[in-house]
């Protein structure tokens, strides 16, 4: 797919990951709106960008028409979804004060794997109006998952179900979307320099650095957005998981 000229919306896109791959689709000539929670950092990239922003909670129906609506007033219908937007929480199923909390457990559920549901689920009934282009291609879905997704450590175990849902979605995606030319891919990353993994102090991220096998340094957010734009490109890219993270596997702990 050429992507100038079209438009895009990335959940969780005002920061991390996210940002850098609407920076990216904007270099390309896409028009992007940015979904998050974050209004502030949201509001400041959509004007950097020459984009647009809504405040959404991927998980709310009403919330995700209400941002499809600010992306079609601002840009026309999209033709990709970046779905970016995560939470993680650290426990173990059973921990010293006994069983991880029920709601806990929901909480990372719901915004993960409901919320990538959700807004593909949504997005996609609206890319399918669009005329198809080239191969009866019409639009593209982009999933952020994890490796967590195969190698949940210990304390990830609602983070873990979350992003491995998000994989097992993948394929069935792009097989109940393939009448309509629209394709579903994944990519896990590793461990990534994002805003909330560099708070982490400085030895500690050595030390992650370190347990790459190559390159030896946390993955740099372009890196992700060029993946991410490259399965936007390439039409044959489709129903496919992608681990992006020099090899890594992750230890127990």
């Amino acid at each position: 797919m050429k992507l100038e000229g079209h438009s895009a919306i990335i959940t969780g896109g005002a920061s991390g990951l996210g940002a850098a791959t609407a920076r990216e689709l904007t270099a390309k000539g896409m028009k992007v709106t940015l979904w998050d929670l974050n209004e502030e950092l949201g509001n400041e990239l959509a004007g950097e960008i020459g984009g647009a922003f809504a405040k959404v909670d991927v998980a709310s129906e009403e919330d995700v028409k209400a941002g499809i609506e600010v992306a079609k007033s601002a840009h026309g219908t999209p033709r990709i979804l970046i779905n970016c937007a995560g939470i993680g929480r650290a426990g173990k199923i059973v921990g010293r004060d006994g069983p991880m909390e029920l709601d806990h457990f929901m909480q990372v559920i719901n915004t993960n794997l409901i919320g990538h549901f959700n807004c593909s689920r949504l997005v996609a009934a609206e890319i399918q109006t669009l005329e198809p282009l080239e191969d009866g291609e019409r639009g593209a879905i982009v999933q952020t998952a994890s490796v967590a997704a195969f190698d949940g450590q210990v304390g990830q175990i609602a983070y873990t179900a979350s992003k491995a849902g998000i994989v097992g979605m993948t394929l069935v995606i792009a097989r109940d979307l393939a009448n309509v030319g629209i394709r579903c891919n994944t990519i896990c990353p590793g461990i990534f320099a994002t805003p909330l993994m560099l708070r982490a102090p400085d030895n500690v991220l050595d030390s992650l650095a370190k347990s790459i096998p190559f390159p030896q340094r946390l993955g740099k957010p372009e890196e992700f957005a060029t993946m991410a734009r490259e399965l936007c490109e390439n039409t044959m890219m489709n129903g496919e998981t992608i681990r992006l993270d020099g090899a890594i596997r992750m230890a127990p702990r």
